[in-house]
């Protein structure tokens, strides 16, 4: 007996998951665009990681409070 999900929505969908492949097809498309490898800044601008450094760095508004 073959046991089959059920149609109609049962899909769960883990968002950090889902970002991190994102992120890595952005990285996979950045490395196939370059001439040479991919220095760890060119890595770290792909991947964001300064915006994400500047957002943890703020107070946030539960913070303050």
């Amino acid at each position: 007996m073959t046991h089959v999900a059920p149609l109609g929505g049962t899909a769960v969908q883990d968002h950090v998951a889902l970002a991190e492949i994102e992120l890595c097809g952005e990285l996979i498309i950045a490395a196939s665009a370059a001439e040479d490898r991919l220095s760890l800044e060119s890595i770290d601008e792909v991947l964001r990681v300064a915006e994400e450094r500047k957002s943890a760095d703020r107070p946030r508004t539960r913070d303050r409070l």
